[in-house]
């Protein structure tokens, strides 16, 4: 269910209606339907109960923290209308909500009181943003593996349905002061998978996660960011450019309310949404205190595709990602193993394999008799044959296959290697055998 629409599109008339309501009257109902039968924010008609819901979620993203789990219990024992009902209603029935102690409750009642939903909603709007919450047929149900620790909704910016998009989508994470090859790999990992028509996650930072924005963009793909702020907050500030380019061509979504800013607990939680929303996480460069190997494991306690790129084994900016590799994580090194991994059966890397040789093809005993004759001078049978371990007259046989294969050649009663050998490559001399 989408709150609000962005500039230009239907619902823009709804707005109007958006700016008069508070979170206590989404609890008590008021967001059942305006009394003039007008349509609702998210554009439905009057006495319809999702308006009612949607409202009630938007203030309680003001309300919770996210991954606040005592206000996810809360939400699934009493619904979000209820729950709003029992923060802004009389302090005797807010005892029902268990779990927590009276002043921590006292500060959820605070902030219930000040929230304004409609506000919220508008101010979105303005933004060209919206509100989605479960049970919409935008939410991506994926997040609902968090349990508790579920966002409550999400305030997402640009054009995309996100549930679509993350139905294929990767993580690309890692360090924020990376070095030049972090940033090389996360841009080369993020453009190929763009290229492969995955869409490309990542949380905005500096260092690895915007390399992996630009490496979608650059190469015309999709991206999302995943904001530890409200989605019309740019943080990092020297980000403004990129994060209105990802909103241009993609993507830019956060559970919290407009106006928010970060703080450090708010980036550790932002990762949850990042592992649950992707099938699978890449860390690029992570040292062993990173923010992306929370990410990481969390993704593993999920259930989802955990990967890492190796590094120099002196950097320390690679020591935590060997350490993941080194448990549960699968080590990948470009787009086509990650594809491999997170994608549909028969979608394949290529093998990885040297070039094959003209020798490679030689049965084992003919490539024997090979090896056995020295390299720049001829040989005669009888000592080919001791040097291979078996009799001359077979050692006689597999000479003219080999030379029949322009490996040797015959000169008087002895054989010698030929000086140009069929790999392409001139022999040299030496004490080598087989010409290797």
């Amino acid at each position: 269910m989408t709150a609000v629409h962005g500039p230009g599109r239907s619902g823009d008339s709804d707005t109007a209606d958006a700016t008069a309501g508070t979170a206590a009257g989404a609890g008590r109902g008021e967001g059942d339907g305006p009394p003039d039968g007008t349509a609702r924010a998210d554009g439905t008609g009057p006495g319809g109960g999702p308006g009612a819901e949607l409202l009630a979620r938007a203030a309680l993203s003001r309300v919770l923290e996210p991954g606040d789990e005592h206000g996810g219990r809360w939400l699934r024992e009493h619904g979000a209308v209820g729950l709003i009902r029992l923060l802004t209603g009389p302090e005797t029935e807010a005892a029902a909500l268990t779990g927590v102690g009276g002043q921590r409750l006292a500060g959820y009642r605070r902030r219930a009181a000040l929230a304004d939903p409609r506000r919220d909603l508008a101010s979105a709007a303005r933004d060209g943003g919206r509100f989605i919450c479960p049970g919409s047929p935008h939410w991506p149900t994926q997040l609902d593996d968090l349990g508790d620790a579920r966002p409550v909704g999400l305030w997402v910016r640009g054009g995309p349905d996100l549930r679509t998009w993350a139905l294929r989508s990767v993580a690309v994470v890692g360090a924020r002061a990376c070095t030049p090859y972090g940033a090389h790999m996360a841009q080369t990992l993020a453009a190929g998978l763009a290229e492969r028509g995955w869409v490309v996650v990542s949380g905005a930072a500096y260092g690895v996660d915007a390399a992996a924005h630009r490496g979608a963009l650059a190469s015309g793909g999709a991206t999302a960011a995943v904001l530890a702020c409200g989605v019309d907050t740019a943080y990092p500030r020297g980000h403004a450019g990129l994060l209105g380019r990802i909103a241009a061509q993609g993507l830019v979504l956060g559970e919290l309310p407009p106006g928010s800013h970060p703080t450090p607990s708010r980036f550790v939680l932002r990762n949850r949404v990042i592992a649950a929303l992707t099938r699978g996480t890449v860390v690029v460069e992570a040292a062993h205190r990173s923010g992306s190997l929370v990410t990481a494991r969390r993704a593993q306690q999920l259930g989802r595709f955990t990967m890492g790129v190796p590094g120099p084994a002196t950097s320390s900016l690679s020591a935590g990602v060997h350490e993941l590799l080194r448990g549960e994580a699968v080590l990948v090194t470009d787009a086509a193993e990650v594809v491999e991994l997170v994608g549909t059966m028969g979608e394949l890397a290529p093998e990885r394999r040297g070039p094959v040789l003209a020798r490679d093809l030689l049965d084992r005993d003919t490539a024997r008799v090979l090896e056995a004759l020295p390299a720049g001078r001829p040989a005669q049978p009888d000592d080919i044959a001791l040097a291979a371990g078996t009799g001359t007259d077979e050692v006689i046989g597999r000479l003219y296959e080999l030379h029949s294969l322009g490996f040797v050649e015959r000169q008087g009663d002895g054989w010698q290697l030929t000086t140009q050998s069929p790999e392409g490559g001139t022999q040299t001399g030496g004490a080598r055998r087989g010409g290797r």
